[in-house]
């Protein structure tokens, strides 16, 4: 692991039980560095908390504000937090139930959400149970148990439900012409291909990792490839390409 994360991740924990001491059952990294696929310059750092039970309104507001790029700088382009409930992490829901969300980074747009009812729908809902489905396979514990003892995995019919509002979100977004390089259409192809990869192999990759399982089993080889050399300083795909290629795979688990 990068030596500026490994501090940073060890500093972020320190701060998260000074704040819950006891009632800190569990931290997590996930995202790219529970799927040992980390960037420098590029990834976010993406950590759950566990707490033992619901967090009070003091307790959650003294989280962000030492958690927050301000009072904590992170070396990425920015930090995804979510703290959960420890009985929700365990439960396998499709609902977002947590109890802190926060953006913050030198790149990125700060959110602060304290209520899973004060997220805005248009922003989407879905990512929540995705994000706990990884962790229960490729949390990377900081603190506390191993991930798969604390995250429960989606039950199948609320995993597919959850890819599909999820490629249905990134389709509806709006994109450059369709014979235009559309940048960030990187992301979403890779993204679409880790969620194929999850449906028809039931395993989550890092993004660039499912999309080359893919070229290897000869999928859209044109548009994966160039979305795989775009992380490299290519062009992106253009927003025709990384939408039918989008709709391919919504379409494939959709069934």
């Amino acid at each position: 692991m990068d030596s500026d994360l490994q501090r940073y991740l060890a500093d972020l924990v320190a701060a998260a039980r000074d704040v819950l001491g006891d009632d800190l059952v569990g931290a997590y990294a996930a995202g790219s560095v529970g799927l040992g696929a980390y960037q420098p310059g590029r990834s976010d750092v993406d950590v759950a908390l566990v707490c033992a039970g619901p967090l009070t309104g003091v307790a959650r507001r003294e989280l962000v504000a030492r958690l927050r790029h301000e009072a904590l700088p992170c070396p990425a382009r920015g930090l995804e937090l979510v703290a959960y409930r420890r009985a929700v992490a365990a439960s396998g829901t499709p609902e977002p139930g947590f109890e802190v969300e926060l953006n913050t980074g030198a790149t990125m747009p700060f959110r602060c959400t304290l209520d899973p009812a004060e997220r805005p729908a248009a922003d989407g809902r879905f990512w929540y149970g995705l994000d706990r489905s990884i962790l229960h396979q490729s949390g990377l514990p900081l603190l506390g148990p191993p991930a798969g003892e604390v995250f429960a995995d989606l039950a199948p019919a609320d995993l597919r439900r959850l890819l599909i509002e999820a490629l249905s979100w990134w389709l509806a977004l709006p994109t450059p012409p369709d014979d235009r390089p559309a940048p960030g259409a990187e992301d979403a192809v890779l993204g679409a291909c880790r969620s194929l990869v999850r449906h028809r192999d039931g395993v989550w990759l890092a993004k660039v990792a499912a999309g080359q399982r893919l070229l290897d089993a000869g999928v859209a080889p044109g548009v994966i490839r160039r979305a795989v050399a775009a992380r490299h300083g290519g062009p992106p795909p253009t927003g025709g390409q990384a939408r039918a290629f989008q709709q391919r795979v919504r379409d494939e688990i959709a069934g």
